[in-house]
């Protein structure tokens, strides 16, 4: 739905967007040749309208790549590029349920447009040192 929200307000140059339901072990080569990468997810673990973090290389702990988190994904672009991955960043999007089919609640609708608001900022400024500052401050 964030995604939706750009594509209407695409008025954001040298953006790219890649969408999928589940990250998998070829999402790594999506990596290359990017300057920043913002991985927006909904997440029942965020205990506030949204998070937004700098992510570290880590290894997937499960014993299958289906389905992997944004951190193993740059752990892979490390493993088979032998080089450090581009910034990458991700917005957690505070979900209460996820039954399919069902419309968003009213507490769900004002998290995302929380979290639209704030990657309208994010966009309108692409650069490192701005999205280092908004990482905690969520603006």
């Amino acid at each position: 739905m964030v995604l939706e929200y750009i594509e209407q307000n695409s008025y954001f140059d040298g953006l790219e967007i890649i969408t999928d339901f589940q990250l998998q072990i070829e999402h790594a080569l999506d990596l290359e040749g990017r300057e920043l990468i913002l991985f927006i997810d909904a997440s029942v673990a965020c205990d506030q309208a949204f998070s937004f973090a700098k992510l570290a290389p880590e290894k997937d702990k499960s014993y299958t790549t289906h389905a992997m988190s944004p951190a193993s994904v740059l752990s892979v672009y490390q493993d088979i590029m032998h080089k450090q991955s581009p910034p990458c960043f991700l917005l957690s999007i505070q979900a209460l349920e996820f039954e399919l089919g069902n419309d968003l609640s009213q507490r769900a609708r004002s998290n995302l447009d929380a979290a639209n608001s704030f990657v309208e900022q994010l966009l309108g400024d692409p650069d490192l040192g701005f999205w280092l500052e908004c990482e905690t401050s969520n603006l």
